[in-house]
């Protein structure tokens, strides 16, 4: 017992009771009580400090958890709000307090456009499997009627020519012109029926990557192509080595060296010049002239089917048609910069890894 305690019980006993057995027993059960009183109050001191500490801990981590339930409850206001709107829906789900928010009401608009985005992708598929099939038949049907058309168009140049040849001393000077206005307009047919055939074959079948080198195919384009004795080809020496579909390189740029050798044609000393610019995830290139360049009101629709820029040249109107198809194709991109009598500069950038 704490010595304090023990003489202020003493001084409040009389010197009878102080001898008396049972306040002994009973003093001696009080001292007992106090048998490590410091020890026991530091542990419980200890224990509730420990309590404490976890109770601190744990309100640390609830309000951690409520601010990241707050952070996920907005998102998903904003999600719901975000598919209304697309959806056209008239009302939109605004949540002001968070602290009054209705789970159950948001779960339910959830469901709601969940169910609404799955029917719309029902019907997307639905569309995309009737388009398909609708593309396929035009494919066929573009393939047949080139097929049947251009081999009469062949017969009657053919015949045209066996007539102009047999006959060349009977025919007037004006019936030999009419014979090669009709030869030639054959000529533009077959040209066009073969423009479209190449445009809607564009895409429709795989073909293999192969390795090689640019300037050596483009070179080659240039001897196929008709190139006037005033127009000259510029390359620059840093050309690449290309891993791409080569049959569709060659297309692209032999529609628009053909483009730019027609708008030079005329000028007294024609330049061609290709551009290269180095880059990690696309082909860059471009093809400028300095020809009698593009007026602004042609520029626009440029690269739509059947567009010219005039009407009396034997252009088809398909290869920059062609030129944009391809660069779609492979997730890039066609633009021009041009001004009259000054010239005219194609961009293109093909994605490599398509």
């Amino acid at each position: 017992m704490h010595s304090l305690l023990k003489r202020q019980l003493r001084k409040h006993l009389s010197d009878e009771l102080q001898g008396n057995k049972e306040i002994l027993n009973f003093l001696n059960a009080v001292d007992r009580s106090y048998e490590n009183y410091d020890e026991k109050l530091s542990m419980m001191h200890r224990a509730s400090t420990i309590s404490s500490n976890e109770l601190y801990e744990a309100n640390q981590s609830l309000k951690e958890e409520a601010d990241q339930q707050k952070k996920i409850l907005n998102s998903l206001t904003e999600a719901v709000s975000s598919l209304r709107e697309n959806l056209n829906e008239e009302h939109i789900f605004v949540q002001e307090n968070l602290e009054e928010f209705n789970a159950a009401y948001l779960a339910e608009n959830i469901s709601n456009l969940a169910s609404k985005v799955s029917e719309m992708t029902v019907e997307k598929d639905k569309l995309l499997v009737s388009l398909e099939e609708q593309n396929q038949s035009l494919n066929n049907y573009a393939q047949m009627v080139s097929h049947d058309l251009k081999s009469p168009i062949r017969n009657i140049n053919a015949l045209m020519s066996w007539i102009m040849e047999d006959e060349k001393d009977k025919f007037s000077p004006s019936s030999k012109e009419n014979c090669a206005l009709i030869s030639q307009n054959l000529s533009k047919m077959d040209k066009l029926i073969t423009g479209i055939l190449d445009h809607a074959a564009l895409g429709q079948t795989e073909e293999l990557k192969v390795s090689f080198n640019l300037a050596e195919v483009l070179k080659e384009i240039e001897k196929t192509i008709y190139v006037p004795e005033n127009i000259v080809f510029k390359y620059p020496d840093s050309l690449p080595d290309m891993l791409f579909v080569k049959d569709i390189l060659e297309q692209l740029f032999m529609n628009l060296f053909t483009n730019a050798v027609t708008a030079t044609e005329q000028v007294e000393k024609g330049i061609i010049s290709v551009g290269y610019v180095p880059d990690e995830e696309y082909w860059k290139f471009s093809v400028t002239d300095n020809g009698k360049g593009i007026a602004k009101q042609h520029k626009e629709g440029l690269f739509q089917m059947f567009k010219k820029l005039e009407v009396d040249n034997n252009a088809t109107g398909i290869g920059l048609a062609i030129v944009k198809k391809i660069v779609v194709l492979y997730e890039g991109d066609v633009w021009l910069a041009s001004k009259e009598n000054e010239g005219t500069t194609f961009y293109v950038t093909l994605k490599k890894n398509v």
